[in-house]
């Protein structure tokens, strides 16, 4: 502040200004910031063809340099979404103007672990992107009176303490656009699977709105997993939100895959992010999509366990981006994240370095919202907006079985239901192991097909009972033939919920499964004897009742005369193979 009570403003030039310059530089400054200021020139020779004003933290720069930085600045973000360069130049001259833009520039007060605390970005706002002076990237994570705390998505080695920060203006966006399908990239949309550029459409916020009310519809149309134990008894709808839950293990990214493989044919994008995973198990999990003809439909966004936590951070919601992009379009998405408990443990981390104050398990107070802004994207659009769907399959593994922790009571609160697997099942054999009592779906047989809701029966009655009654096994010897019999009947629909890795079920297949199974005309095989019984059965059945097949592929349904042809063929093989291996 000047003696007179006049704030300074400096002037830089290689010129002094005329009087009448000084006239209109004060005049315009008193338009905009309401007080009076007192005007200083100093002398800078490189200044070529114009000025840098300086005012509180702000720059007005007016220089060739400047000019030139906007420039730069319109052609990276072109260039991000792989522009030809002849268009580019044309589209960034199109658009400039002859404007003089405020730059307000801060200073690191102190970086380190990823995190950089900044002092002089008064006006910045919570998650806009700024840019230090050797070119490193970060997005604003915490709001002090006196400083502001940022997020890095490089290398915080060359930030040194007094280094310059300037404002973008913008927020996080992620590339996005047709080009990504196949593609694995990391959580900036960059490609990291060595095959060139990719060329993106539009730039969509990372974090954004969810969908309100009047623009979603009912959850009414099924999203087919192939997994019989979970098509038929906990059923996904597009646009559903179901949670996979579990020790580690126990086959949640089986499940997840399996599904994902299913949508072959089916008209789904699927999205698989990746958060915390080994780069290995990545590379694995791709090989094998790309190999039985599952890439072509599907994006991989991978934030390994090498990468900062602020990477981990922001890589669900750059997935998230990619599939609203698709959504928005009228497509149906399916995304997976894998797995939110390791994206809740980087943002834990982030939160600490920040200075935010622990709550429960060191987690910060806002560790709900974090992912319920995320899975509030998933919906069911209406008509009017393109009919379009995303449907979420979050991960989050367990200790000891134990779902009532922190992030697992969050996260099943969110959900629209959940598929738990049990540690005790899968070593016992089960596969998927999921346990029957504590999964459940919360939109239920709304999102089912009319003939495996019908087929399904009694089949989660059946199999409770079957638990109860199983600890009754060892005594055996002591039990009565109806019970005995009961016993035998649960141990042959467990094992015909079994399934092998990427063997999924067709909608018709699991119809003449279930029909055949609950109908009980398999009750005189041992469950061992199912195991090689079941697949030649729906083998048979395929081949001796084509149009019934179709039929009830076609439809997804069927009719009385149908079941009745199904369980009599069903029956007939089943004397013909009984008598074959005799």
């Amino acid at each position: 502040m000047s003696p007179l009570g006049k704030e300074r403003a400096v002037l830089v030039s290689a010129e002094p200004p005329t009087s009448e310059q000084k006239t209109r530089f004060t005049a315009f400054l008193k338009k905009k910031y309401l007080n009076d200021f007192e005007l200083i020139w100093q002398q800078k020779e490189s200044i070529q063809n114009g000025f840098i004003l300086y005012v509180r933290s702000e720059i007005y720069d007016w220089s060739t340099e400047g000019r030139l930085r906007q420039v730069t600045d319109r052609m990276n973000e072109l260039v991000l979404m792989d522009k030809p360069l002849i268009p580019l130049i044309r589209e960034t001259l199109s658009h400039w103007q002859t404007a003089i833009i405020p730059l307000e520039i801060g200073e690191v007060e102190s970086v380190g672990d990823g995190i950089a605390f900044i002092a002089g970005l008064n006006q910045v706002a919570y998650g806009e992107i700024l840019v230090f002076q050797n070119g490193v990237r970060g997005m604003v994570q915490e709001l002090q009176p006196d400083h502001i705390g940022c997020i890095l998505f490089g290398d915080d080695e060359e930030i040194l303490e007094g280094s310059m920060v300037y404002r973008t203006g913008k927020v996080a966006g992620m590339p996005v656009g047709d080009a990504y399908l196949g593609r694995v990239v990391d959580a900036l949309g960059a490609p990291i699977d060595r095959r060139g550029p990719i060329h993106s459409e539009e730039i969509r916020p990372i974090e954004n709105p969810a969908p309100g009310i009047i623009s979603r519809a009912p959850v009414s149309r099924p999203l087919q997993t192939g997994i019989l134990a979970i098509d038929s008894m906990f059923p996904i709808g597009r646009g559903q939100r179901e949670l996979i839950i579990g020790d580690r293990q126990t086959g949640k990214t089986a499940i997840a895959i399996d599904t994902i493989l299913n949508q072959k044919g089916k008209d789904v994008i699927c999205i698989y992010a990746a958060i915390g995973q080994k780069n290995s198990s990545t590379a694995q999990l791709v090989e094998q999509l790309r190999v039985r003809g599952a890439m072509e439909y599907t994006i991989v966004v991978n934030a390994s366990a090498g990468e900062p936590a602020p990477l981990q951070f922001i890589a669900p919601y750059a997935a998230c981006a990619l599939g609203e992009y698709f959504m928005n379009k009228g497509r149906d998405v399916l995304i997976i994240y894998d797995d939110l408990s390791k994206h809740a443990i980087a943002y834990r981390s982030i939160s600490l370095l920040l200075e935010r104050s622990p709550g429960r398990e060191a987690y910060p107070g806002d560790v709900f919202y974090l992912h319920s802004r995320l899975l509030e994207r998933s919906a069911q659009l209406s008509k009017a907006m393109g009919g379009g769907s995303m449907t979420a399959l979050p991960i989050v593994e367990t200790l000891a079985g134990d779902v009532s922790a922190y992030i697992p009571t969050n996260i099943i609160s969110i959900t629209d239901g959940q598929i738990f697997l049990e540690s005790d099942l899968f070593a016992a054999g089960q596969r998927p192991a999921i346990n029957v009592g504590l999964s459940v779906s919360r939109v239920g047989g709304a999102a089912q097909y009319k003939g495996i809701k019908k087929a399904s029966g009694t089949i989660r009655l059946d199999l409770a009972q079957y638990r109860e009654m199983e600890v009754f096994n060892q005594f055996a010897s002591d039990l009565d033939e109806t019970t005995k019999q009961q016993l035998l009947y649960g141990q042959g629909l467990m094992q015909m919920l079994k399934q092998g890795r990427m063997k999924p079920w067709e909608a018709e297949e699991q119809m003449i499964l279930l029909l055949v199974m609950l109908h009980k005309v398999a009750s005189v095989l041992q469950p061992e004897e199912l195991k090689t019984w079941i697949p030649a059965m729906i083998g048979d059945i395929k081949e001796k009742l084509p149009e019934v097949v179709s039929g009830i592929a076609q439809r997804k349904d069927y009719t009385e005369e149908e079941m009745a042809s199904i369980i009599d063929r069903a029956s007939q093989f089943l004397e013909e193979w009984k008598a074959r291996e005799n």
